[in-house]
Formats: structure tokens, sequence, C-alpha cells
């Protein structure tokens, strides 16, 4: 194997390792836990995760509480900031051939790497919406459509949500789409990236 791809594929299996919380230093783990311990002193927190970040700043795990922090403080601006420098740590780490074509159905159900990206797609996705960004949300829901064409990841449910608010649905408006799964075949919302 080429020194390159073989660079490439440790970088791979870190990242990935690192999604499940491997790879971390116990210093940067360390500011993470205190900092869960601090949630009556939010300001005193949010410092010791952008400490861990600092730290780490290609780690996942990090981001992953600092979006934990933004979102259950309901700074979703944040939070949506954060999963956008999530979004492109993943992709630097998949590579740039990940998403020419969809991952395999196996990859999507137990590769970490591969889960990340497509469950920051979903929270992007949600947090657009949330924000009332719905061209945004709608691309972000239709990349997802095209990586998991199999809804494993459960991103269908946001479209069908982002579909109803467009065509005026009221709440508690009978159900006329699947429970799970994207629905018919015909193209996802928005353009698929090419």
């Amino acid at each position: 194997m080429p020194a390159d791809r073989l660079q490439f594929a440790n970088d791979l299996a870190a990242f990935a390792d690192g999604v499940i919380g491997g790879g971390l230093s116990p210093q940067v783990e360390a500011l993470i836990t205190e900092a869960g311990r601090c949630r009556d002193k939010p300001q005193q927190a949010l410092a010791l995760l952008e400490q861990a970040r600092a730290a780490a700043p290609r780690h996942p795990a990090p981001l992953i509480a600092l979006y934990r922090y933004y979102f259950y403080s309901h700074d979703l601006t944040q939070a949506r900031a954060t999963g956008d420098n999530a979004l492109a740590i993943a992709r630097t780490a998949l590579g740039p051939n990940f998403g020419d074509q969809p991952p395999s159905s196996e990859a999507t159900r137990s590769d970490p790497a591969v889960r990340f990206y497509l469950f920051t797609l979903k929270g992007l996705a949600y947090l657009n919406l949330r924000l009332g960004d719905m061209d945004e949300a709608r691309l972000m829901l239709g990349e997802l459509r095209r990586l998991d064409p199999q809804d494993q990841v459960g991103g269908a449910l946001l479209w069908h949500v982002l579909n109803r608010h467009e065509h005026g649905l009221p709440e508690g408006a009978p159900l006329d789409y699947p429970v799970r799964g994207w629905g018919d075949t015909s193209p996802g919302p928005g353009p698929s990236p090419g």
C-alpha cells in the first residue's frame, strides 16, 4: 500500500476511533468531564469546553461536547456553527472521494466515521429547520437522502416535516407518509451534489 493511502487509512481509523471516544488525551478528557460537572456555571463549562477544543481541534469528542452544550443551552446558532465544523472535520477524515457513491449499507450501519457524518447532516438539517433556514435544511436533507437512501439514520422524518411545512399542512393533520423511510423513489428535496 502506498504511503499516502496508508496515512489516509490510519487517519480515518483514528477519526473513527475518536467518534466513539478513543484517542482522547487524559487532559482533554478531564476538561470535558469537568465541564459536565459545571452545569450550574455555564460560562465556566463553556470555557472548559473551548479549552478542550483548542487542545484537540481535529478530535470529534470536544466538538460533540461543545455541540451538546450549545444545543441544550438553546443557542441553536452556535450549535449549528459547531455542527458545520464537525461536518467539515468528518468530511476531511472520510477523504475526497467520500460521497461520490452512497456508502454501503454495512458502512452506514456500523462505520463510526460514516455514521458521524450522516448524523451530523441530520442534526444540521434539524437545526436549520428550527432556525427557519428551509433552503439550507432542504440542501442537507437532499444530501442525506442521497447518501442514506435506505434511511438508516432516520433523516426522512425531517424531510416529511419540511414538506408538511412547505405545503402549509396544519399541526395534527392526518399523516399521509410512511412512518419510516423517504417514501417514494423520486429525487429528494433539493439538488444532489455532483
